[in-house]
Parts: C-alpha cells; sequence; structure tokens
C-alpha cells in the first residue's frame, strides 16, 4: 500500500486534514505539537470504477455509484519548526518518521495565520510563501547529517576492489527509503569524484538534495483556502509548481454532516445536497462551504490525496478478477479489488501485487474488457481489468 505521509509546521492543519481524510478519532488543537507521536490510518484516492461501463454497479465496500475509492496509508507526524534538523522541536522525530512515505503532503496555512512557528497570529501576519522550501531544507540538511556521520564506512568499503558506489550508497540510504535504482538514478545527475575519499561535504549535500528530490516527493497544500487572503492563494501558485487549495475544516464539517444524515455527500464531489433538518446558523455554515468549493472544485482534501497518487507518484488503478466475462472472484463478487501499481507496470506486476505465490506461478493474463490474452511485457493502463492465469491460483 502506498503510504502518504503529511507534513508542515505546527498549526497548519495536518491534524484536521486527517481526521478528514480518514474520519479517525484523533486531537486537534490550536497550539504547537498537538501530534507528539504520528497518527496513522487509511485514506483512499477516488479514481472511477470500471463498474460504470457495465449494466450494474460493483460489489466493493470501496464504491460509491461508480466512484471508486482505493486505499492508501497516511499518516500525520508531529509539526516541523526551524532548525529541526538539529532536533529542535520534535525535530529528529518527526523527521525519522518520513522514512516510510512514498511521497509527502505539505499542509501550508494559506491564511499566513500561524508564525514560523506555528504560534497562532492575526489572518494575513505571517507570509506563507516563506514556508514552502522550508520542510524540503530541513530534510535537506538532515540527510545530509546522516550521509557525512556515515560517509567514513563508505571510505573504507572503497578500498575493496570490487566496491561499487552504488551498492554502497544505496546500502546507506535504504533507511530513508531508497533504492539502488533511486541511488543508480541521482548519481547519473551528479558530477562527483570516484573515489568516495574525495568527496566534499558540498558533494555530499548535492546527494541529500538529490535523493530527497528522488524519494520524497511532495505537493503543498494552501489549506485554510477559505480564509486565506486571495493574494496568498495566488502567490503560492506562483511559488511551487503544484499547490492545491483545501479547506480541511470544511471537508470534516462535510464528512460529519454526511455521517449525521444531514447531507448526500462523497469525498471528493464539488457539491453536496441538504437532505435533513438543520438550523439556521448550520445552513449558513454549510452554504460558506459551498462557495469554498464552487471556488476550488472541492475542499480539496480529497484532490490533494489523488493529485499525489495519479499525477505526483503517477501510479494507476487496475482491477484483477477470476472471471473475465463478469469481472467477478471466485466468490462470485464484482470487482472486489482494486491495486495501485506504477504506470508501465505489466501483467506479471499486477500478480505480484496481488501474491508472492501468483506471482511466482504466472502463466498469462487476459484484458477482461477486451476478452483477449495480453503479453507479459503489456503496460496496463487506468482501469484495466485482468485476469491472471497462474499454477498457483
Amino acid at each position: 500500500m502506498l503510504s502518504l505521509a503529511l507534513a508542515g509546521k505546527p498549526n497548519a492543519g495536518k491534524s484536521t486534514f486527517y481526521t478528514a481524510a480518514t474520519m479517525a478519532d484523533v486531537e486537534v488543537g490550536n497550539y504547537p505539537f498537538t501530534t507528539i507521536d504520528a497518527n496513522r490510518g487509511v485514506s483512499y484516492a477516488r479514481t472511477n470504477c470500471p463498474c460504470l461501463d457495465r449494466d450494474s454497479r460493483c460489489d466493493s465496500d470501496n464504491c460509491q455509484a461508480g466512484k471508486r475509492y482505493v486505499p492508501v496509508d497516511l499518516f500525520d507526524v508531529a509539526g516541523l519548526v526551524p532548525g529541526a534538523h538539529e532536533g529542535r522541536g520534535l525535530g529528529n522525530q518527526f523527521l525519522d518518521q518520513l522514512t516510510d512515505a512514498n511521497a509527502i503532503l505539505h499542509v501550508v496555512d494559506a491564511a499566513g495565520s500561524t508564525n514560523a512557528e506555528g504560534e497562532p497570529i492575526e489572518v494575513g501576519e505571517h507570509d506563507p510563501v516563506e514556508d514552502i522550501s522550508f520542510i524540503e531544507e530541513e530534510m535537506d540538511k538532515w540527510l545530509a547529517t546522516i550521509i557525512s556521520r556515515n560517509w567514513e564506512s563508505i571510505a573504507r568499503q572503497s578500498r575493496a576492489p570490487d566496491f561499487d558506489i552504488d551498492e554502497g550508497l544505496a546500502e546507506m540510504l535504504t533507511g530513508i527509503g531508497a533504492t539502488e535504482a533511486d541511488v543508480a538514478r541521482v548519481l547519473r545527475g551528479l558530477d562527483y569524484p570516484e573515489d568516495p575519499r574525495e568527496w566534499t561535504d558540498e558533494d555530499r549535500t548535492l546527494l541529500a538534495t538529490d535523493i530527497r528530490a528522488e524519494t520524497k516527493p511532495q505537493i503543498a497544500v494552501a489549506n485554510k483556502a477559505d480564509i486565506a487572503p486571495d493574494e496568498n492563494i495566488k502567490r503560492l501558485r506562483d511559488a511551487t509548481e503544484e499547490v492545491v487549495p483545501a479547506t480541511a475544516d470544511g471537508e470534516l464539517a462535510l464528512r460529519r454532516a454526511a455521517d449525521a444524515g444531514v447531507i448526500e455527500y462523497d469525498a471528493g464531489d464539488d457539491d453536496f445536497d441538504i437532505v435533513g433538518d438543520i438550523s439556521t446558523q448550520q445552513q449558513d455554515g454549510l452554504e460558506q462551504i459551498r462557495d469554498v468549493m464552487g471556488e476550488y472544485g472541492g475542499t480539496g482534501i480529497q484532490n490533494a490525496l489523488d493529485t499525489v497518487v495519479y499525477d505526483l507518484l503517477d501510479h494507476m488503478t487496475v482491477y484483477p478478477v477470476e472471471d473475465e466475462t463478469h469481472w467477478t472472484d471466485s466468490q462470485g463478487r464484482m470487482l472486489p479489488d482494486a491495486h495501485l501499481l506504477p504506470s508501465e507496470s505489466t501483467p506479471l506486476d499486477l500478480a505480484y501485487d496481488v501474491h508472492s505465490d501468483i506471482g511466482d506461478g504466472y502463466i498469462h493474463a487476459i484484458d477482461a474488457r477486451e476478452g483477449r490474452r495480453i503479453s507479459d511485457d503489456h503496460e496496463l493502463s487506468e482501469g484495466d481489468v485482468v485476469k491472471i492465469v497462474s499454477d498457483s491460483s
């Protein structure tokens, strides 16, 4: 399962985002370090279910009238403050927890209602653009420290005649989520001495920066868009490539109202219907959320998750079935499972993602939409329905 981390300074709204996206019961407070230990739960990426191409909807609990929700691991860690790489605040704990993340959603207080330390101030008093590069810089310094601390070991290994720098660095960086392939890609783009004993601090810093960018891509979530000055959202969009305006408070209110039967709303919708009895005050609150949704096409919470999974990480959703005619499993359930795979994945990759035994026993695959056998190196696409034929199935 993909693992996504919520990062940002205290009081940016990470815990509210997490609660809205997982509906887990966590502490949300208007003071620094509300989150001490990482909250970890299940959220979902949203896509169109293939059952929309059939006469009836599928049997998955994660499908709502053709809106398919695919599980991802989501965790919210302690807020980051300047100097975190040196241990300020809960810095080292925060950064260590990020090692498991495939990508980071940087939750920024777009309203400028918290200072650099995460302490509440008046709306507009802090420039949120200053927060954009903040996490990347802290992570780069943290990684550079780890690399420098372990460099003597790399230098010693380099004396061996069969030393391979890719393998040596990959072994060192495995703990922060880097693979040998990640290290190889980064080194291809760097100009560095072949002998590790000749590397400078600058060389190691460049390696740390590029490894972070390769293994921990991130987007900015411009939270509190409902109260943020308009120019703040524009300036954030000018400052970084990918920004998703959002209101975590608004999404949480909608989720709770939907659970209470007051509104009809599915995560990621761009509007909602009021179906229950509510007070005038509740009506006003919901209409304010509706105004923000109209401006940004929703509350932004689901959009942020989808952007990370399908765009930033370039994944797709594929559906394994046992009956290629009815798109069902052995119990007759239609499209019960959905798997997130990197783009360019093949049927064999899907087989191993279902189960290692299925992959080991892989024979061939069938495109259930077309009713035809597909090659082992066929590149799968978003929404593909595939039957895996295996001697272990």
